[in-house]
């Protein structure tokens, strides 16, 4: 069976940025490693979200799949550019990105609504409650970028937290699309031992963990 060259993109993309994201979560953070795993990572992970948002709205219409690949791509750029930025300006980039993730949330929520009141309670054959959810985590986002905006920008360890958290949950959003998103690709003897479940939640425990470290750090660095 023949896929398209978007397709291809989209799985390989897929395959290499949660490999390097995994290996960006393993090095030390600093390190050289880290960095090339970082880039290697974010640049799989823009031609993944990006192939995936237009196989989405045009080839295989599924508008959660939308969604979900337009807050990937803005979790990942965002993300990049807190690393990248040190003095932490918010520019017309930020500008920009929240329009993106605004927007985002904006129509999901219209279309769980009009998936809500349909006879199936679903649209593109998902049902509301995805649309639902995945518009909050993107009102949500939007409302962190009017506030970083508002302050001026982040900086020390509010700018790697904010780097932090948008990876780590750009990986667990494909990770989850691999699994459970895609289970039928697993036999249903590994799928019982619920072991494919595991990297999500350690991904999980990673990113909380770090997160208080950093801020803990902020909080002592501010204190003394």
């Amino acid at each position: 069976m023949s896929i398209s060259p978007l397709l291809f993109i989209h799985i390989c993309g897929a395959v290499i940025g949660l490999l390097s994201g995994a290996m960006a979560v393993v090095f030390r953070k600093g390190s050289g490693w880290h960095a090339a795993a970082g880039t290697v990572f974010f640049v799989s992970m823009l031609c993944m979200s990006s192939s995936a948002a237009y196989v989405a709205a045009f080839e295989l219409p599924n508008r959660v799949n939308f969604m979900m690949s337009v807050l990937t791509f803005y979790l990942v750029a965002t993300a990049w550019v807190a690393a990248r930025r040190r003095d932490g300006k918010p520019g017309l980039f930020d500008w920009a990105a929240l329009s993106l993730v605004l927007a985002n949330g904006v129509a999901g929520i219209a279309w769980g609504i009009k998936a809500a009141s349909s006879a199936t309670g679903s649209l593109d054959k998902m049902p509301s409650p995805f649309y639902f959810v995945f518009a909050t985590i993107a009102l949500l986002c939007a409302v962190a970028d009017i506030r970083m905006i508002a302050r001026g920008g982040f900086t020390g360890g509010r700018r790697i937290a904010r780097h932090l958290w948008r990876m780590c949950f750009a990986l667990w959003i494909t990770a989850m699309s691999l699994y459970p998103g895609r289970a039928q690709f697993f036999s249903k003897e590994l799928r019982d031992t619920h072991l494919l479940m595991v990297p999500q939640w350690l991904l999980i425990g990673f990113m909380v963990f770090s997160l208080v470290r950093v801020l803990r750090s902020q909080r002592r660095t501010a204190a003394a």
